[in-house]
């Protein structure tokens, strides 16, 4: 692990559960009942109760004789007690969430609040992907479109060289983009791979022929191939503040927009490498700037001015150098190099 990462060391587990649970504060509006409506999300509801959202998990009563008791559905009571003069959160299910059809079942857990709002991260949850360059430079490719078309999109047909493995039926195409840095030490941490379509091989071969199913811009020659991931990435997990001191930056941020704010997506150079979860919450500090003191008469004296906090950030999706966040908080404009550091 980088040793510029890694800026405390891990608080024994008990110790660092006292302290945190002592840091709770509650929201000085907070209500002592909420039941909770669709549009809700874990973050919203966190924010409602706690000063600190990321300290939830301090608060939460896991109810062993509740189905679930890490998900919360629209409909349910929370209620804000005290346990031996520390506040804790209990729900109660506001009607039946799992019945014994497994059909009923799977479309309940569908309907259980986000974490944080799906909307701003559904595109990135599966098919943002961040790859070394091996990866990209060994995958199949498409060579040509079939047929004279101006724009090859969904419904046309490309043709692809590389596909060796008929067991692949269904592939994703991937646009090659630039590549991951890290602003401090200059560690290539991998390229950025930006989906631009699916499509199902109709017949193998060298080139193989691939009908586009669905497609998000132009396919283009040289665009990368790589099978499908059906896999799903959790979107119920709770905010928690990583358990070691870590600083990272801020190295892009996704869709190009030349300032971040809220419910953004950045890329941060921190990854599974360092630890990082899936709900780790970030504080976003810009640097201070140095600035010449044209007061104390010292010739070309100057002075770093503090960093400044501007918002807060949740981790949702990681790799191994590299992790995908969401602005959640943003209280002054947020750009690329910026700092995240452990709240």
């Amino acid at each position: 692990m980088p040793i510029k990462k890694l800026l405390g060391m891990v608080f024994a587990a008990l110790f660092a559960g006292f302290l945190y649970a002592a840091d709770v504060v509650l929201n000085p509006e907070h209500p002592d009942r909420y039941v909770v409506v669709k549009g809700d999300t874990l973050w919203d509801i966190s924010a409602m109760f706690l000063r600190d959202p990321w300290l939830w998990p301090e608060v939460w009563y896991v109810n062993p004789q509740v189905e679930n008791p890490h998900l919360i559905y629209p409909g349910d009571i929370l209620t804000l007690v005290y346990v031996d003069g520390k506040p804790q959160l209990r729900m109660s299910r506001g009607y039946p969430t799992v019945d014994m059809d497994p059909q009923v079942r799977v479309e309940s857990l569908e309907n259980a609040i986000p974490t944080i709002p799906l909307d701003a991260i559904r595109p990135f949850l599966t098919r943002a992907l961040v790859v070394d360059a091996d990866a990209m430079d060994m995958a199949p490719y498409v060579v040509a479109s079939a047929g004279e078309h101006v724009i090859t999109g969904v419904s046309d047909r490309v043709y692809a060289r590389g596909i060796d493995d008929k067991s692949e039926t269904v592939f994703d195409s991937y646009r090659p983009g630039g590549p991951y840095i890290d602003p401090d030490t200059d560690e290539l941490l991998g390229y950025e791979a930006l989906y631009v379509g699916t499509g199902p091989v109709e017949q193998f071969g060298d080139p193989a022929t691939i009908f586009l199913a669905q497609t998000t811009r132009e396919i283009r020659v040289g665009d990368r191939l790589l099978p499908a991931d059906e896999s799903t990435t959790a979107t119920h997990f709770q905010p928690h503040a990583p358990a070691d001191d870590l600083e990272g930056r801020i190295i892009s941020v996704i869709d190009g927009v030349s300032q971040i704010g809220q419910f953004n997506v950045v890329a941060i150079d921190l990854g599974t490498r360092e630890g990082i979860e899936t709900g780790h919450v970030f504080r976003v500090f810009k640097e201070g700037a140095t600035i010449r003191d044209t007061v104390s008469g010292k010739r070309n004296d100057s002075v770093k001015l503090p960093d400044e906090d501007a918002g807060l950030l949740m981790v949702f999706r990681t790799f191994d150098k590299v992790s995908f966040g969401l602005i959640m908080k943003a209280t002054s404009a947020i750009n690329i190099n910026d700092y995240v550091r452990t709240p």
